[in-house]
């Protein structure tokens, strides 16, 4: 019977792993469920100002013709450059095609023991900067990509009495009378930007740019997680690198490039094409372009550029907390661990507000968890312990009636009827708490509160792995340590098998982050201390199985 178990928990592996590949070859997967569509007219929530004139006044557009109040405005340096700063970003605008040439996070460190600021603006892209602005006429589109800007802004850096701040940037070809205007407006406490883009003397639909890996900081080999481009269009979450070029057309939400932890968006009032381009490996761009406008008026857009925290993002109110993918499970996103992830989620944090650690808060969410699946686990443990006291009886059966199948079955189902066994009561409750398992790895592997999070000594980050695998180490020696004291009802050969996995998992794990390590650990000590307690307080005289009478 126990190669029989071993076969079912193999099969039961080998449809769960291909479960959705199936329904996707079949053509019966459902629609992924799509993310609730706002009303088109999703204009910035924060009153922002007005655009400032053009270089000249745009007749019957007065929208465009009202002055930005200024006080004191600041002319870009020499080299054609104008850096403004927030309490969380540090910006530097460039003449040249009047993009941004760099967007600093001033909360967040490149690496635990350097003074750098995460940068989101890749240097060596081929395609354009953020915020370029791509005209449907090549000769216009060229006078503009080379032409400089002007760059004026009304402060230097922005600050509790002084919460909002506009930056503006113009171009203007006398020669053909093409105008391009860009203002941004700059929150304090926010990584989100108010853009309002202009353009005279074209009227066709154009492209504004994210531009190249905008929001992609390290472009990880990690199994979880979407790296690369997203867009939410008519609804729908596509997240998807294209082999050269993809579009989307329809009611565009947001434009999205991101990594694990952080994401650069363009949020476009009037949006009917997302693009993405692949420039090279691990190197793509993305823009959306316009609906057809009229001729100088003003086109709004919302930018965020920054971490990928929950609560940040949801409060964008267009779905981009989802990009954090607290559903993930094999090959997909399945809603049970999604929605077992976020009350952990908060749980987590809410736990860190106390410790101010996330290593003592891993600990401590761990054992809260481990106390909640006792009375599961102790059913567990119960039936692996009935299992291992009638397994003779067991072998007697199989052996006088191994000849017959069918009579061998019917024995055997008789014997654990008669016992009152459950043969997969052991692993019941292990199947019903693996969506917490998934839910909490996933967690502890895609939020960006775990990233450069110190533990103690040595783990100066919990998002990376063990530099000198202390962590693995010990926890494959208590998984050698749990098998032992584990009943078993396998013979010494399949015994003898199961001892390489601790030496697996070790192996897997020495890659993986130190706080999923952590996690794992936690939880083999805690299932050692709950097997020598029960075996101690409830098993102390050996168990006795009587038939049913």
């Amino acid at each position: 019977m126990e190669k029989r178990v071993v076969i079912f928990l193999i099969l039961s592996i080998a449809v769960i792993l291909s479960y959705d590949w199936l329904l996707k070859e079949f053509g019966w997967l459902p629609p992924s469920a799509s993310v609730q569509e706002e009303p088109v007219d999703n204009a910035p929530t924060r009153q922002s100002a007005e655009p400032g004139p053009l270089s000249a006044p745009v007749r019957g557009n007065p929208e465009v013709d009202v002055a930005v109040a200024k006080a004191d405005p600041v002319p870009a340096t020499a080299d054609g450059k104008l850096t403004v700063e927030t309490d969380v970003l540090r910006v530097v605008l460039g003449a040249r095609g009047g993009t941004i040439s760099s967007w600093q996070l001033k909360h967040y460190r490149s690496a635990p023991t350097e003074e750098k600021w995460v940068e989101l603006v890749h240097q060596n892209g081929k395609f354009r900067g953020p915020l370029a602005v791509v005209l449907a006429d090549a000769t216009a589109d060229k006078a503009v990509r080379e032409g400089v800007f002007s760059l004026d802004s009304d402060f230097v850096k922005l600050d509790a009495s002084h919460p909002e701040g506009h930056v503006t940037l113009r171009f203007h070809d006398a020669a053909t009378g093409l105008m391009v205007q860009k203002q941004l407006t700059f929150h304090f406490g926010g990584y989100e930007v108010d853009v309002v883009v202009t353009v005279q003397g074209a009227t066709e639909p154009y492209e504004v740019v994210l531009g190249t890996n905008f929001g992609i900081v390290e472009w990880g080999d990690g199994m979880i997680g979407s790296i690369g481009p997203a867009s939410l269009v008519d609804g729908k979450v596509e997240k998807e690198t294209p082999d050269a070029q993809l579009e989307r057309k329809g009611s565009v939400q947001w434009v999205a490039l991101q990594d694990k932890y952080f994401i650069g968006v363009l949020m476009p009032q009037r949006g009917t094409t997302a693009l993405a381009r692949k420039e090279s490996d691990k190197v793509v761009s993305a823009s959306v372009k316009t609906a057809a406008i009229g001729d100088g008026t003003a086109n709004r857009l919302r930018l965020y550029a920054g971490p990928k925290e929950y609560d940040t993002l949801r409060s964008l109110n267009v779905g981009l907390e989802d990009t954090i993918d607290f559903g993930w499970f094999i090959f997909g996103s399945w809603s049970v661990v999604k929605a077992v992830a976020k009350p952990i989620f908060y749980v987590l944090r809410f736990i860190n507000e106390y410790t101010h650690n996330y290593g003592v808060t891993i600990i401590l969410l761990t054992m809260g968890i481990k106390l909640l699946f006792v009375p599961l686990q102790y059913k567990s443990y119960k039936s692996m312990k009935q299992m291992q006291v009638i397994q003779p009886k067991v072998l007697a059966v199989q052996e006088k009636f191994k000849d017959d199948r069918d009579r061998l079955n019917k024995e055997l189902i008789k014997l654990y009827r008669d016992h009152k066994v459950n043969p997969v009561g052991g692993c019941l409750p292990m199947v019903l708490q693996m969506p917490v398992f998934v839910a909490l790895f996933n967690i502890l592997y895609m939020t960006i509160d775990l990233r450069q999070a110190p533990f103690f000594g040595w783990i100066t980050d919990l998002s990376v792995q063990d530099p000198y695998y202390v962590l693995p180490i010990i926890m494959g020696a208590t998984m050698v340590l749990q098998q032992k004291i584990t009943p078993t009802t396998m013979d010494p050969t399949q015994a003898k098998i199961m001892l390489m996995l601790p030496a697996f998992m070790t192996f897997l794990f020495i890659n993986f982050p130190a706080g999923l390590v952590l996690y794992w650990l936690t939880n083999n000590v805690l299932t050692i201390t709950q097997q020598i307690v029960t075996d101690r307080l409830f098993f102390a005289k050996p168990l006795v199985v009587e038939p049913a009478k």
